[in-house]
This record gives C-alpha cells, sequence and structure tokens, in this order.
C-alpha cells in the first residue's frame, strides 16, 4: 500500500565556490597556470586583467588631431614602466637540444649492415621491442608470433636469436639486447680488447659463478676458482666497470628526462627575519568584464531569446565571480599554510640543518592554521619551496617523531640521516648486520628496535649486510 508523507532531512553540500577552491588548492604554479588559461577561453566573462583597466574606455571617442600624438622616438618603452609588469620575471631554465634516440642509434647502426629486407624487417621490430634500459625482456617465441601477426613474414625463435647476437648485440653501446643482467655484462666483458688476468677471471665468474657473485658469497668463488683474495678484488673491480643498463647511456646523454620544477613559495632569510613569498609567473590578474554586468543591468525586452541571452551572460558571471574568489581563497589558504610551516620549522629553515627538523604531522599545521588536515594535505600536495639551501617539497618537512633517552622528541627523518651516515662510515669487508646497528644507534642516545632498523633501511633502499659486503 503506497503512503504520502513529509520528512525533513538535513543535508551538507558543497557550494559551487568551495567546489572550485578545493580543486585549485591542490594544482601547483604550471597546473594552475594552464587551468586559469582554459578558463580564460571557455568563459567570455572573465579578463585577463594586466593593466590596470582604463576607465575611460566607456567614455565618447574625442575628436584628437594629428599633431597631439608623439613621434615614435618620444614615447619611451613600455617595459620601462615598473608598474606595468603585473607578474614575476619567470626563471629562465637550460634548454637542453634533444638528439637521436636510442631505438635510433640502433637503427642507424643497422644501415651499415648487409642484410636481406626480410631480416632487416625482423631486425628492425626487434630493436622496437627493446626497454628503454637496453634489454629485450620479451620472450623470442612471442616475439615470432608478433612479427608474423604484424609483418606477415613466417619465423622461429632460432632464426630470432641469431639476428640478436649477430646483429643487434653487436651494435654500441655493447650490451643492449641482452635478455638478462648476467647476459649484458657477459656481453660487455668478452668484449674488452685487453684480456688481462682479472678480464679473464670476471668472465669466469660471469659465466660460471654469477649466483655466487650476486649474493657475495665471495669465499665460494675463491674455493672453486683457486685465486687469491686480490685476484677476486682486480676481477670484481672490473665487473664494476661494466654498465647494467647500456641503453640508458644513450637516453641519459641525448634525451631530456628532466623535470621542471617550479617553486610555488620562495623563502628569503633577510638577517634571521624569514619571509615567504608566493611569485606570480605567468599567473594573471582577472577580473570580470563591466560590458557584460552592464547587458544584464540594460537588457531590455522580453523576448525569448533576450531572457536567453540573459540566463547565459548571468551564468558565465556567476562562474567568472566563483573562479575569481576560488584563486584568492587559494592564494590566502596557501600563504597561511606554509607561514605555519615556516615558523614550526623555525629553526631548520633559519641554515638548512637536517638535524634540527621538528617531528611534524599534518594535524599539527591543521591546528596551527585552524583549516581541516584534508585541505592541508591538498596544499601539500606537489607543492615546492625554494630556500637558500635549496628547493623542497612541502611533504619534505613531515615526519613521525621518536622519543630519545634523554626524553627529548625527535624526527625519524634525523634517525634515517643517522642510520645512513653509519652505514655510510662501516667496514665494508664486515658491514654491520641490524642488530649491530641497533647497537651504534643506542650508543648515540636512540632506543630503536631491530624491526624498525630493518624498515628504515628498506626505506633508504639500503641492502642487507651480507649484499653490503666488499673484497
Amino acid at each position: 500500500m503506497l503512503k504520502q508523507g513529509l520528512q525533513q532531512k538535513l543535508q551538507q553540500r558543497l557550494s559551487p565556490l568551495q567546489i572550485q577552491t578545493i580543486k585549485l588548492l591542490e594544482l601547483p604554479s604550471l597546473e594552475l597556470e594552464q587551468r586559469i588559461k582554459k578558463e580564460l577561453e571557455d568563459n567570455p566573462v572573465l579578463d585577463d586583467d594586466t593593466t590596470e583597466e582604463d576607465d575611460s574606455q566607456n567614455e565618447q571617442p574625442k575628436q584628437v588631431s594629428l599633431s597631439e600624438y608623439k613621434s615614435e622616438d618620444d614615447i619611451p618603452s613600455y617595459k620601462l614602466y615598473v608598474n606595468n609588469r603585473g607578474r614575476d620575471e619567470m626563471p629562465q631554465y637550460n634548454v637542453f637540444s634533444v638528439k637521436e634516440s636510442f631505438q635510433q642509434s640502433l637503427i642507424q647502426q643497422l644501415g651499415y649492415r648487409k642484410l636481406d629486407d626480410r631480416t632487416r624487417s625482423m631486425a628492425e621490430f626487434i630493436i622496437g621491442s627493446l626497454g628503454g634500459d637496453g634489454y629485450l625482456r620479451r620472450d623470442l617465441s612471442a616475439l615470432s608470433d608478433d612479427i608474423y601477426l604484424r609483418l606477415g613474414i613466417e619465423t622461429t625463435a632460432g632464426e630470432l636469436e641469431k639476428i640478436l647476437t649477430e646483429n643487434i648485440q653487436q651494435f654500441e653501446p655493447i650490451g643492449v639486447g641482452a635478455r638478462n643482467l648476467r647476459e649484458c655484462l657477459l656481453l660487455q666483458i668478452k668484449a674488452r680488447r685487453e684480456r688481462t688476468a682479472a678480464v679473464e677471471n670476471a668472465e669466469t665468474i660471469l659465466s660460471s659463478y654469477f649466483d655466487e657473485f650476486t649474493k657475495k658469497h665471495y669465499d665460494k668463488i675463491i674455493s672453486k676458482m683457486g685465486i687469491t683474495r686480490d685476484d677476486l678484488s682486480a676481477a670484481v673491480a672490473e665487473i664494476v666497470k661494466l654498465n647494467p643498463k647500456p641503453g640508458g647511456q644513450v637516453d641519459d646523454s641525448y634525451g631530456e628526462k628532466i623535470q621542471q620544477v617550479v617553486p610555488d613559495f620562495i623563502l628569503d632569510n633577510d638577517n634571521g627575519k624569514l619571509t615567504v613569498t608566493m611569485p606570480k609567473f605567468n599567473i594573471p590578474q582577472l577580473r570580470v568584464n563591466k560590458q557584460y554586468e552592464n547587458y544584464l543591468v540594460k537588457s531590455p525586452g522580453s523576448s525569448k531569446e533576450t531572457k536567453e541571452a540573459a540566463s547565459f551572460v548571468k551564468q558565465k558571471l556567476d562562474s567568472a565571480k566563483w573562479f575569481i574568489e576560488a584563486i584568492k581563497q587559494r592564494q590566502n589558504t596557501l600563504q597561511n599554510t606554509i607561514n605555519a610551516i615556516v615558523d614550526y620549522q623555525k629553526e631548520f629553515f633559519a641554515d638548512g640543518d637536517e638535524t634540527k627538523l621538528k617531528p611534524m604531522v599534518l594535524k599539527n599545521i591543521a591546528e596551527k592554521t585552524g583549516l581541516d588536515i584534508s585541505t592541508i594535505s591538498r596544499v601539500v600536495n606537489c607543492k615546492f619551496i625554494q630556500t637558500p639551501f635549496g628547493t623542497y617539497a612541502l611533504k619534505y618537512f613531515f615526519s613521525e617523531g621518536m622519543m630519545t633517552q634523554s626524553g627529548e622528541e625527535v624526527s625519524t627523518r634525523e634517525i634515517k640521516k643517522i642510520l645512513k651516515e653509519s652505514v655510510e662510515a662501516e667496514d665494508k669487508t664486515k658491514p654491520l648486520t641490524d642488530e649491530e646497528l641497533v647497537n651504534v644507534l643506542e650508543k648515540k642516545g636512540y632506543n630503536v628496535a631491530r624491526r624498525t632498523i630493518a624498515k628504515y633501511r628498506e626505506q633508504l633502499s639500503i641492502p642487507i649486510a651480507r649484499l653490503r659486503k666488499e673484497i
């Protein structure tokens, strides 16, 4: 049986302005610039107010004689007026020319080989299947199926292996086309022209004792090969010189893989007084076009077309006002947040000493600014600050805390720094185990469990003691 009834319900909804502000908070400077450009293109009501608004544009044009105009020589350069520069100058970055890619280099070398069209097509397909590091990780049988489907050439894994070994693996840099690390290193050591005892031993180690070498079971290698420790040390020195990623050698030299970081904040230290500014760069000053506002006030008539036009203009006006207000709120929120972070980490920002970083979590800054934790998280995301001692991501300053034996709370970042320094200073012939690292930190006043040491070691990409062992 159907029933009708009234029900009162309280529901919270975000306003268009709040939605705009939340979306803009997450954007770093470069993405905000693109977002503003898109809004300027989509909304005709929104204007880029790079210069002061000329109130005289609405006045009636007056008659001016040619004699009133100055000559071109009398008019000073526009750039001489400081007040005409509405934005900060974008800093200049080094520009690198991009030369031939890794695959292009191999294709060029393939051109010097005397091959029939069928073999050349398959060789080019193999080159196109190489990874950026120069390895061929695809199975040759699967590769032969792809060649048949895409090129219509019937082939076998054996024929492809012959093309690979006799052609591609002979190209520069030596080691390309390898299917694993062992093969890559072997290709390079076999190509050495000087066949010294160390090179011969290195080739034997890579071909017959690679597992023992990767696990650093040096005593087993010495025993099985019947060589001295000095001989092993010389052989290992030759292996270390080899390039484990031959493809990266070309890419790093000719390709440009540098991500351009534009700071969202700039910290200045004026005799101990810390100030943070937000550079404008290419972010323009926005305003609402007055002509559209006047249209709404003066639009006569009650026809359908007139009402639709007025509705469209009102919609765009509201959107423009929300966007401008969201930009302002974004600037205020970012400024308040960075001021709180700098104030909280004042000792670090004074001289850049990492040991002075205090434990800090999102909640600390949220309480200091009166903002929600989720808002602080959005502000911190993908934002950078430029300081006199380097450019840092804002996330860098956030870390958990830990109590020392003296009862002082220190940042876990300080613990990791001491752990890294201890590993770097250890005797590499007898590297410190996790238990021994616990004792080292305990002597320095830090009570850290072995499990915590293992976790920090993994976060720092430090291998276990056995894998850090050297001759």
